[in-house]
This record gives structure tokens, sequence and C-alpha cells, in this order.
């Protein structure tokens, strides 16, 4: 009853020393900042996705948003199961280019940097 929802553990479709480095990343980010990304598979309560009003319609980031609300009104579950996420972008971009584009828009959207600007910069 205490949890609003949650998400579960990533795992690409491509298996790399550099991707686990990643998925390894992303399961800490989300343990213990509370912050699991949308490529986890987010799931949420109806009544508490309900509360929250639905899903923000903005630029980019909407997963982050989501993620905050729902510690709000609940504890986040991270289920142990993976969901398979395509790697397509790491290995167009590159594995380190990518991951450090994504903390960086993390810190951006922390900061309060306004959402067309960090999708500008993420999207090139």
């Amino acid at each position: 009853p205490g949890v609003a929802g949650g998400a579960f553990r990533l795992r690409f479709d491509v298996r790399s020393l550099a991707l686990r480095v990643v998925e390894w990343g992303a399961h800490r980010r989300a343990a213990w900042a509370g912050l699991p990304y949308g490529d986890q598979a987010l799931f949420v309560r109806r009544a508490v996705l309900e509360a929250i009003g639905g899903v923000a319609q903005v630029p980019i980031a909407e997963d982050l948003d989501l993620a905050r609300d729902l510690r709000r009104h609940g504890r986040l579950a991270l289920l142990p199961l993976a969901v398979s996420t395509s790697a397509r972008r790491y290995q167009s971009n590159g594995v380190l280019r990518t991951w450090a584009r994504n903390a960086v828009a993390l810190a951006a959207w922390r900061r309060g940097v306004g959402r067309d600007r960090i999708a500008r910069w993420v999207r090139g």
C-alpha cells in the first residue's frame, strides 16, 4: 500500500562491459536518488497518477518529474526484474559521450534549467 510506483532494472539489448557499467549506474541512481529514467519502464498506481495530474507534457525529463512526484505520494519500488532497452543511442553516439550528456542533462534539470534549453542541447 505504501508503494506509489516504481521501475524495473535496466538491461541493454546489447552486452558490453561499458554498457554493464551504465546499467549498474542506473540502478545506483534509482536506488540512491530515487530517480529511475523512463527506459527502466516506470509504473505507477492509477490513483497516484490521477492525484499528480498525469505525466507532465514537457519537451524533456518528464520521467524525472514523474519519479519525483511519485516519491511525494509513497515509496518507489525498484524491481529486480530487468527490462530490455535499446542500446542504439549509446552505440551510435558512444557510451561515454551518451552517459555524460545524460549526466549533464540530469544536473541541469536538478538546477531548474529551462526544459527547452536542455532539450536543444541534448538533441543537438
